[in-house]
């Protein structure tokens, strides 16, 4: 399980690093994830060494075996044609096959189980980086989102500040002065041209004529009054 021990070892320090280190969350999970998958695929390559190795002690076992059982063949032969002599060099060349077999055996037997728990082991790392993946994705989520609301409250909080409304006070304040500045040059521009003179003069004369033109009503009406009498 040594492979696995330094896989986590590693992640772990790299995770630690990022997590100090982090500024944008979902760079540093996205970091994490090619990490987990980088490590992944090396403890993969390293189990199928190790099956490998597995398979390559099978294949001594059976040979070894094999080689056994074909000696206490040629022993029983032997046997069989009354030839003890030869019958008994095959049955030594039997042992020495069937002590190495029983060796590759034992051997064989404990990769094999190193080889399922580390097959068990890979399903578990497996398991955890998609979960892992699962929760990344949920937590950029909840970033974007929480990004998002914190622009909505900063834009809200613009609006309704009332420094903005109290600069449109204060345009709309000297909007006011400007105008009543440009309304005074025009009257003082009529003072020194005359025309302020000649506009009082105007309204003389258009007084005198309502006047006449009301005394003219009243004899009029007056006329009128003494004929009907």
């Amino acid at each position: 399980m040594g492979i696995f021990d330094r896989i986590v070892t590693i992640l772990k320090s790299n995770i630690n690093d990022m997590i100090s280190k982090a500024e944008d969350p979902k760079k540093m999970l996205e970091q994490i994830i090619m990490d987990m998958t980088e490590k992944l695929a090396q403890a993969k390559q390293e189990v199928a060494t190790t099956i490998a190795d597995e398979k390559r002690l099978q294949k001594s076992y059976l040979d070894a075996k094999k080689d056994a059982e074909g000696w206490e063949k040629k022993a029983m032969l032997a046997v069989n044609k009354g030839d003890d002599n030869l019958a008994m060099e095959a049955l030594k060349r039997q042992e020495t096959s069937q002590s190495l077999y029983q060796q590759y055996e034992q051997q064989w037997m404990a990769q094999k189980d190193s080889v399922d728990k580390l097959k068990m082991a890979l399903t578990q790392l497996n398991e955890k980086i998609q979960e892992a993946q699962r929760k990344k994705n949920l937590l950029i989520a909840r970033q974007t989102r929480a990004e998002a609301q914190t622009k909505i409250a900063n834009t809200m909080s613009s609006l309704t500040d009332s420094s903005a409304f109290d600069s449109f006070s204060r345009m709309e304040e000297k909007i006011n002065q400007i105008e009543a500045k440009a309304e005074a040059d025009v009257e003082l521009q009529k003072e020194l041209s005359g025309s302020n003179l000649e506009d009082k003069f105007k309204s003389l004369e258009m007084d005198s004529n309502i006047q006449d033109k009301l005394a003219a009503l009243k004899a009029k009406a007056a006329q009128q009054s003494g004929g009907t009498a």
